[in-house]
Parts: structure tokens; C-alpha cells; sequence
């Protein structure tokens, strides 16, 4: 038997899982999670069928330095002695040049890091575990999955910003995310055609309409910043904000970005909390203008994304919020009433069919990798 890990580094935890390489696909063997800001800092893993599995229990004191070997000591014990032959990681940021994965080598991992500016949040916390690895385990074959990958046919209408055609020469251009989640999802449909609007409701967020299982229009542009409000980032705004905070308000580019992306969204709204949970079961007024401003700017670029594709069959929401808050499909579901849409499981009545559908964006990566190492 051989192994692929597949890795998928975030901000706040990593998620991870372990898959047999089959001629068929991947077949799952393990699945785990690290929440790095939880207090205890301990791996919690399950096999396929969801039962907890005991492996090291001491705990990753330093994530950034150690969290890579960690796992692969970890993953090593529970395949006793079978090879693992190659980790695939989701890579936030892929830019103009990287639209496929690709087989990491130390050249590529300074061209995405020359990327960060893109995606501060997001891309060191992914290239670290590969820097790791690449120093303490130099001939493991490490693969490169990007979020950006799914949107790279891009048309010029949906690619270009409105700019002058140099800016987009220089990679000023909309990239797109959370395209391994969006690839998931459009690989469960055989359905020719198909006009599929797709919500990834988590702590970031986007949408993206898909039409024959490929990205016609999303949210998120240069950077994960754009789109929809989401957890703690503003989405979008106007960029006259922008200027205005720096000029007038003496703001600097540190203190504008950590605004943007820090203490805005959720958060900036109801000066209560970022977490969906927290809000949904608060009765304050300014919990309730928050949900209120994320579902409204949820619903209107979901027609957006159909205007994208001249209709949609069908609305699919995945993502932690959206997988698991009722509440906040019902109230998207709403206010998009006059456009066919009914709420789940009501296509017998509009014209719209509504689903939920859980992501695993660490199936893709593993399937992307067993291609490349293949």
C-alpha cells in the first residue's frame, strides 16, 4: 500500500488526511485536525469510519516549526510501516504562472512566497509545512494544489479588472479562491450544462457560479479579501475607503490592512464577535444587523452569479456556516424568493433546487497529488 497525505494549512487549524492510493481514486484511511488556537496543541485524528484513533499525544509546541514533522511522525505510526510517497498541500495563491499542480521544488516555494502580499493570512501558513518538510524530509515528493487553479479560464469579462490592460500584464487581475472546495462540489453533478451557483459559508467566504463544472464568475479577486463580508474581512468596499483612511485619517498601509482583514466583517459590524455561533444566539440588536448584512450581501451576489450564466438550476451551500446554520440558508433562501428560489428541498415548487452539501477539499488535493506523482 501506498500513502498520500493531504494537507491543508489555514490560519486558525489544520486539516488534514491520510488516503491510500488506488488505481480508482483516493480511498480515505484517516482524517485529523490541529485548532492552533486551542490550548492543549494535540492532533485530533479518526479513521474512515469516524473512530478516534490514538497515535503520540504530546503536543506541537511550536505549529511553524515543528507542525509538519509532527504530523509525518504521527502519520507514520498509523501506517505502520506502510510508504507514504507524497504530501499535497492546498496552496492559497497560485498567481498568474502556477494555474495547475505541480511537483514543489525550492524554486517554486520562493516564487509563491514573492505571492504573500496577495495573501497574508493565507500563504505563509501554507508554504511553511512545505519549507519544513522540504528540510527534514528532502526526497518525500511534496505537490502543490491551488485554490486559485479552479478559476484560471477566467473570461476576459470576469478576469479583467477596470484598469488599464498593463495592470493585468503586471498580475493585476481577478484570481479567484476556495477552488479546491468549489472543484469538489462540481464534481459530484454529471449533470451536461449544469448552471450551479456554489456559497462557501466559513470564517472566509465566497461564491462562484460553475456551468458544466467549470468557474464562470466567484467573489473573491486579487486577494481573499474581496467578495461578501466574511468572519473578520470586509469583503468588498469601496476602494475610495482606502485612500480616504490613509490620506485624511492618517492611517497607514499596516493599520489598514490589519482593519480590513482583522476588524472588519462580523466582527467590525457588531463590535461583538466574528463567530456566526456567537451571533446567532445573542439578541443584540447589533448581532442582528451583522447576520442581516451578511445574508443580504450572500443573496445579492448569488445573482450575480446567475446573471453570470443567464440562470441557475441549482444553489449549493458548503463551508462551516453554511453547512451547518438552517438559520442563515432560510434567510438567504428569502431574499432570493423572487429569483425561483423556494429553500431545500422545495424544486418541486420553484425553479431553483437548493442543497447542502459538505466540502472535503482534501480529497481533491489528495486526487491532484496521485496525478502529479503518477
Amino acid at each position: 500500500m501506498t500513502a498520500i497525505l493531504a494537507l491543508n494549512s489555514g490560519s486558525s487549524s489544520v486539516k488534514f488526511a491520510v488516503y491510500e492510493a488506488q488505481a480508482s481514486g483516493p480511498a480515505l484511511l484517516f482524517r485529523g485536525l490541529l485548532d492552533l488556537h486551542a490550548n492543549d496543541g494535540r492532533f485530533a485524528i479518526k479513521d474512515a469510519a469516524g473512530k478516534p484513533v490514538c497515535v503520540d499525544a504530546s503536543p506541537v509546541t511550536d505549529p511553524k516549526a515543528d507542525l509538519a514533522t509532527s504530523l509525518l511522525d504521527r502519520v507514520e505510526q498509523l501506517l505502520n510501516g506502510q510508504e507514504l510517497v507524497a504530501v499535497g498541500h492546498r496552496i492559497v495563491h497560485g498567481g498568474s504562472d502556477y494555474t495547475a499542480p505541480v511537483r514543489i521544488d525550492t524554486q517554486i516555494v520562493q516564487d509563491l512566497d514573492q505571492l504573500t502580499p496577495l495573501a497574508p493570512l493565507h500563504q505563509p501558513a501554507c508554504l511553511d509545512p512545505v519549507r519544513s518538510i522540504l528540510a527534514s524530509r528532502p526526497k518525500l515528493q511534496q505537490v502543490a494544489c491551488f485554490d486559485t487553479g479552479f478559476h484560471r479560464d477566467l473570461s476576459p469579462i470576469y478576469r479583467r479588472f477596470a484598469l488599464p490592460l498593463e495592470c493585468e500584464t503586471r498580475g493585476i487581475r481577478r484570481y479567484g479562491f476556495h477552488g479546491l472546495s468549489f472543484e469538489y462540489i462540481a464534481r459530484q453533478f454529471n449533470q451536461p450544462d449544469l448552471r450551479l451557483v456554489v456559497a462557501h459559508l466559513g470564517s472566509g467566504c465566497s461564491l462562484c457560479a460553475i456551468r458544466d463544472g467549470k468557474s464562470v464568475n466567484t467573489t473573491m479577486s486579487l486577494t481573499p479579501l474581496d467578495g461578501v463580508m466574511m468572519a473578520t474581512r470586509s469583503g468588498a468596499i469601496d476602494p475610495g475607503v482606502v485612500l480616504y483612511l490613509q490620506q485624511s485619517q492618517g492611517m497607514s498601509v499596516a493599520e489598514v490592512e490589519d482593519l480590513l482583514y482583522h476588524k472588519a466583517g462580523l466582527l467590525g459590524v457588531s463590535g461583538i464577535s466574528a463567530d456566526m455561533r456567537t451571533l446567532l444566539a445573542s439578541t443584540d440588536a447589533r448581532a442582528k444587523q451583522a447576520i442581516d448584512q451578511f445574508c443580504a450581501r450572500i443573496a445579492e451576489q448569488i445573482a450575480v452569479m446567475a446573471t453570470a450564466m443567464k440562470g441557475m438550476e441549482m444553489l449549493v451551500f458548503t463551508g462551516g456556516i453554511g453547512e451547518h446554520s438552517q438559520e442563515i440558508r432560510d434567510n438567504v433562501c428569502a431574499r432570493l424568493e423572487w429569483l425561483g428560489v423556494s429553500g431545500e428541498n422545495a424544486a418541486a415548487v420553484g425553479r431553483v433546487e437548493v442543497r447542502t452539501i459538505p466540502t472535503d477539499e482534501e480529497f481533491v488535493i489528495a486526487l491532484h497529488t496521485i496525478g502529479v506523482v503518477n
